[in-house]
Formats: C-alpha cells, sequence, structure tokens
C-alpha cells in the first residue's frame, strides 16, 4: 500500500519505486484514481475551492499529489507514493482521501480568516 501524507506540501516515503517501473496503463489508473479523489474533494467544497492532481516522476519513484487552494490561506495538499507498479487508490482510501483534503482546506479557511479579523473600532 502506498503512503499518504498531509504535511502542507511535503512528502515523505521511505518506499522507492523507479519512476520508469510505470508502464502505460499503470499510470492511467493512477491517474484515473487522481483525477477521482480530485473530483470527489471538489464534490465536498464551494466552487471558490481550486482542487488540482499531479503524477510526477519524481528523484524517489512516482510522485503523486491532489492539492486544494481556498479562497483564502494556504494551499493543502495530499502525497501519494505507490510502493508497487500495480497499486492503485481503492474507493475507501479515495473517499479518505478527499475528506481529509476538503476537511483541511477548510480549516486553513478557518485560520486564515481568524487571524485576519480586525477589532471592532472603539
Amino acid at each position: 500500500m502506498g503512503r499518504y501524507l498531509m504535511y502542507g506540501n511535503t512528502q515523505f516515503s521511505d518506499e522507492r519505486l523507479d519512476p520508469e517501473t510505470l508502464t502505460p496503463d499503470q499510470r492511467r489508473r493512477l491517474e484515473r484514481d487522481l483525477s477521482q479523489v480530485a473530483q470527489q474533494t471538489r464534490e465536498l467544497l464551494p466552487p471558490e475551492f481550486a482542487v488540482g492532481s499531479d503524477l510526477t516522476a519524481g528523484s524517489d519513484g512516482p510522485q503523486a499529489t491532489v492539492a486544494v487552494r481556498p479562497p483564502i490561506g494556504p494551499v493543502v495538499s495530499a502525497g501519494y507514493t505507490p510502493q508497487s507498479a500495480d497499486e492503485t487508490i481503492g474507493e475507501d482510501e479515495q473517499a479518505d482521501l478527499a475528506q481529509g483534503l476538503a476537511a483541511s482546506a477548510a480549516l486553513q479557511v478557518k485560520q486564515a480568516l481568524s487571524n485576519n479579523t480586525n477589532p471592532a473600532a472603539r
């Protein structure tokens, strides 16, 4: 099973998979799974939140990321590093990722708004 991380934009993994290991079919399958996570995340958030996904060949293997840019506050992302070439993101894992990203993005907005509130005039 891959490793999921939701620490801002930082991804950690102690398992490595050669980026060239993915066949075109495996890459399409992983891209489809990422697209599903992004779509589920969009459905949980208002349209002001921008959601995207990306699959790149990093130095430690394929790097999958789904990110949310809230209307205010920092970007929230979830990184995923598959540990085997045939690995996919299951439906339950997709839902968990989408819910976690949506909750984190909403919290970023709440924190940004509370940090930007000006005291009432006296």
